[in-house]
């Protein structure tokens, strides 16, 4: 088994989410300890934003880019095939101002490439990166669950189908800036959370 871990958060070590994901990860390494792992933490290591050299570089036949476009290109390359290679993908991500961090919205534009993790047909657009199991963790200051606020886990749920991933759990730390109590009782939960994602 191998399993993709993309850490987002901009807080390095102080970060809620990665620490979650790490949690997450270590159990299910415990009943796989074969599993190997790979971490794209983008938050510390940010992928280029995608913009109109990136877009050139696309979209310019790959023998007849420059090296500055095929080396660009290359780095949107690696990230595909980490992608390409995990059978089970964990996402951590904090809430940024209602909506994902922009460290993870790079990672996202760099694997969406069409024929390649998705494809259009006369019925609509089809993922091709089928099969894979996806863990989200998120962490939210305030209490944003199943309400308009939550941009995220609608936006991340269209993303991932888009790409064929439809089997997607999420994990919820809700409250973290509301004070200890509050603080502690969103860790607690989103153990437990965790704890019945590895049982299931």
């Amino acid at each position: 088994m191998n399993i993709l871990q993309i850490n987002s958060s901009a807080r390095a070590d102080a970060s809620h989410s990665t620490r979650l994901a790490n949690d997450l990860v270590s159990g299910l390494r415990a009943g796989r300890p074969e599993a190997a792992l790979t971490v794209r933490d983008v938050g510390r290591q940010p992928h280029p934003a995608l913009d109109e050299a990136t877009l050139q570089a696309l979209f310019t036949p790959a023998d007849q880019r420059t090296p500055g476009q095929a080396a660009r290109v290359a780095q949107d390359d690696a990230l595909i095939a980490e992608l390409q290679a995990a059978d089970v993908l964990v996402l951590a991500v904090p809430m940024y101002n209602f909506g994902v961090p922009s460290s993870l919205k790079n990672w996202i534009d760099a694997v969406a490439r069409a024929n390649v993790t998705f494809k259009y047909t006369e019925k609509g657009p089809v993922g091709l990166l089928t099969g894979k199991k996806v863990y989200v963790v998120t962490t939210r200051g305030g209490i944003h669950r199943d309400a308009p606020a939550d941009t995220q886990v609608p936006y991340l749920k269209t993303t991932l189908a888009f790409f064929g991933m439809t089997d997607v759990q999420f994990v919820y730390a809700e409250g973290l800036s509301m004070g200890p109590d509050a603080e502690k009782k969103a860790f607690a939960s989103a153990a437990e959370q965790i704890a019945g994602a590895l049982a299931s």
